[in-house]
């Protein structure tokens, strides 16, 4: 922890001139995309994407899951999401899944959670008909392909929240749909026209 707390005094000064770069966020934030991705520690949005403060309006969740839209109990993600489109007017959502993501690998294998009662619950929200297709993907460290499958039905999940619906007729927002590898780096996005994810 002290690294963390040594570099947090520090920030200002690695800011510039005692964060006077930093004084123009006071006003507002109108970020250019919302970005979903999973809450491991491995996956950095701003070193992936290279954005500055005020670029991007984060949802990070265990497995990037985005949980269906429901007004009359709402959640953290819902508010999250709804306020980023129908407030902050983000035209661009990506939704960013990962190589040897734990949460959808322990789905994927019917992993033993009963001594996390709060991760099995969250995790119910994650369709393993969805995820698993082939008997190889139990055995693949990456599950890259699980993965890639689970960021496509998160993407459908986006599509019944009731502001992205409408914007999405009116072309008032894009979704996007991306894997990072974690062991290069590589960033492959869904094309809607191969049904695969290429590199960007």
């Amino acid at each position: 922890m002290e690294p963390l707390i040594d570099r947090a005094r520090a920030f200002p000064q690695r800011a510039g001139l005692a964060g006077r770069e930093l004084t123009g966020l006071a006003a507002g934030q109108s970020p250019q995309a919302l970005f979903i991705t999973c809450s491991d520690s491995r996956v950095v949005p701003s070193l992936i994407t290279g954005a500055d403060p005020g670029d991007l309006f984060e949802l990070r969740t265990a497995g990037n899951i985005v949980p269906a839209y429901r007004a009359d109990a709402a959640s953290g993600e819902t508010a999250t999401i709804e306020y980023a489109v129908d407030v902050l007017g983000v035209r661009d959502i990506v939704v960013c899944g990962h190589s040897h993501c734990g949460a959808v690998g322990a789905v994927v294998r019917g992993d033993d959670l009963s001594t996390a009662p709060a991760v099995r619950a969250w995790l119910r929200n994650a369709d393993p008909g969805e995820l698993r297709t082939e008997e190889a993907d139990v055995f693949d460290p990456t599950v890259a392909g699980p993965v890639q499958r689970h960021v496509l039905a998160q993407l459908h999940r986006l599509r019944g929240y009731p502001g992205i619906a409408r914007r999405l007729i009116d072309g008032q927002v894009r979704l996007h749909g991306w894997f990072y590898e974690i062991h290069t780096g590589l960033v492959l996005a869904h094309r809607a026209d191969s049904g695969l994810f290429l590199p960007l």
